[in-house]
């Protein structure tokens, strides 16, 4: 899915030669590789340091690493900054945001869009409804499993929760069981996708930083995602059965509030109540159609010789025109042929947009980080280092991605953190697009493991589904560690035969 406009800038924040030895800084002091090293570890104990600490946003932390990586290791300020007076020069901080946010951006802005309207037109509900109505009473945690799977390809993890949190509630109160039959099963796929499956932030910012089509994202996504989500909904089913949480009383009331101000909110921006819900194979359709155009374009070279098919393929597959198309769709068929105004349509996209600020800058901050790394030689010294350890490139990426989540507890920082440290170690051999894959499908399956009470995602399930920080750990914090071992397990597995 990815040309390669998305992270070609990254990487030309340096030189294509290996970048030159550095004197000033830290180096002036310590020489060579032990040097740079120390200058790496020094700057991961800053980062953790600021956020953990100083609590410090972590855009903010991650841009002031940045800087001290790059001065410590003896890149100047005009590297790092440019020059009033040379305004063709590109310093490796524009170079590095600008590079990575120039194809992030556009992706995540057209998803968060597409999940808006989707979320607003009531297609989660049907999708829910129906698939709770297909599987009956019995299966129903599996019905809310697949709900969480399909829903959260298009929408953010905790959209998924807003949005889905009353259907458990009405399914727990039915059969009288314990909500976690319900809501772990949902969890786990709202999750999964949210890990491993574009458009979402983290696998987005890990393909352009490595420069890998989303195409080859989304194939091994699935690959690696279903074995782990399977993994995580036989937990959720032996887990549900053993800790009964009952149905939080004052979040299904707060739902109804909230269901009744959102209902408010539309029909002042115009949205009219539809009188019948949406088609299934209307939702079906519209997350699906980006996610086939993508495949089909990246795979089309296999297909096909360069050709007028071919180029049309890839034009309609290139991931700007296929969620444009996708968005386009869903404004008509679920917004203005349901009756919404124009005016209300852009008032759900625009709305949509304001969270996005943060995770934006977060990834573009995360690939000021990895052009600093490459071009001050860091990320030169840490991919030989790393090589001298013997272990597999896929295994490190997976460790180095746990220990950032573990500690900091934001996934998206430990992905793209990952991702400049061991985008050298991928640029030293001739990495099928595969492969590379793999290796992201390992960062963001570390980027999950042991949500604990530093990860936002840890006291939002707590609070929804009413369950006690205690339980929340034996169960949610268990639920992401399956789902993380069991999608890296698959993708080292792969990974040898590809």
């Amino acid at each position: 899915m990815f040309p390669s406009p998305m992270a070609t800038a990254v990487l030309a924040a340096a030189p294509a030669a290996e970048p030159p030895p550095r004197t000033g800084g830290l180096l002036a002091l310590i020489d060579g590789t032990a040097g740079l090293l120390t200058v790496a570890a020094l700057g991961i104990v800053l980062l953790l340091f600021l956020i953990i600490k100083a609590r410090l946003q972590p855009f903010v932390a991650l841009l002031a690493v940045s800087i001290a990586v790059g001065l410590a290791a003896g890149l100047s300020v005009t590297e790092l900054f440019g020059t009033v007076q040379r305004s063709d020069a590109v310093s490796v901080i524009e170079s590095g945001m600008g590079g990575i946010l120039g194809h992030v951006a556009i992706i995540i802005g057209l998803g968060t869009m597409l999940g808006a309207i989707l979320e607003v037109s009531g297609g989660a509900e049907v999708l829910a409804s129906r698939l709770l109505g297909l599987f009956g009473e019995k299966r129903a945690p599996l019905a809310m499993g697949l709900t969480g799977l399909i829903f959260g390809v298009p929408v953010f993890f905790d959209v998924g929760i807003f949005v889905l949190a009353p259907i458990v509630y009405a399914a727990a109160r039915r059969s009288g069981k314990s909500i976690l039959l319900y809501c772990l099963p949902l969890l786990a796929g709202l999750s999964m996708t949210h890990a491993f499956l574009p458009p979402h932030p983290g696998p987005v910012a890990a393909a352009g930083l490595l420069k890998v089509d989303l195409g080859w994202i989304i194939l091994m996504g699935v690959v690696c995602g279903i074995p782990a989500v399977l993994a995580a909904w036989a937990y959720s089913a032996w887990i549900g059965s053993r800790i009964f949480v009952p149905v939080p009383q004052d979040m299904v009331e707060a739902a109804e509030e909230a269901k009744a101000a959102v209902v408010a909110e539309q029909r002042e921006a115009g949205v009219a109540p539809p009188e019948k819900p949406v088609p299934l194979a209307v939702v079906f359709t519209i997350i699906g159609t980006p996610l086939f155009l993508i495949l089909l374009a990246t795979f089309s070279s296999i297909a096909f010789d360069p050709s007028t098919l071919r180029s049309v393929i890839e034009f309609f597959g290139s991931p700007f025109v296929a969620l444009t198309i996708a968005l386009l769709t869903a404004y008509y068929l679920l917004g203005i042929r349901r009756g919404w105004s124009r005016k209300s349509l852009e008032r759900v996209s625009t709305s949509s947009l304001k969270p996005v600020g943060n995770i934006l800058l977060v990834v573009g901050a995360g690939g000021v980080f990895g052009a600093v790394l490459k071009a001050s030689g860091v990320a030169a010294a840490l991919s030989d280092t790393f090589q001298d350890v013997g272990l597999p490139v896929i295994v490190l990426a997976y460790l180095l991605s746990l220990v950032l989540r573990v500690a900091q507890g934001s996934a998206t920082v430990a992905i793209v953190t990952t991702a400049g440290i061991v985008a050298p170690l991928l640029a030293e051999g001739d990495h099928s697009q595969a492969f590379v894959a793999l290796v992201i499908m390992a960062i963001s399956a570390g980027s999950i493991f042991a949500s604990h009470v530093n990860d936002g995602g840890f006291w939002m399930v707590a609070k929804y589904f009413g369950i006690s920080e205690r339980d929340t750990l034996k169960t949610w914090t268990v639920l992401e560690s399956v789902l993380s071992v069991a999608g890296f397990a698959v993708a080292a597995a792969v990974s040898v035969f590809v």
